[in-house]
């Protein structure tokens, strides 16, 4: 028989898990947008291109924006501006 007690040290641990699962996935994000930039962007055009597309709910519309990069400016690659004459 399960227990009352049980089940919250089952939930207190897939909590646990869920919390290491996140940062994880924050860090990830974070070295694969300072180390290559030009791929994150890639990424990040690839996931939103379909969000923001005629016909798809006003959220999913405003999520998609929110996830595409900004936009290029001059002559620069658009990912970071880093390598850009001033």
């Amino acid at each position: 028989m399960t227990t009352l007690a049980s089940h919250a040290t089952t939930l207190g641990i897939l909590a646990q898990y869920l919390t290491i699962a996140f940062a994880v996935m924050c860090a990830a994000a974070y070295v694969l947008h300072d180390r290559a930039p030009a791929l994150s962007r890639r990424l990040r055009v690839a996931m939103a291109i379909p969000m923001v597309r005629e016909g798809r709910p006003a959220w999913m519309r405003a999520l998609g924006q929110r996830i595409a990069p900004p936009t290029a400016k001059g002559k620069t690659c658009g990912s970071c501006s880093g390598c850009a004459p001033d």
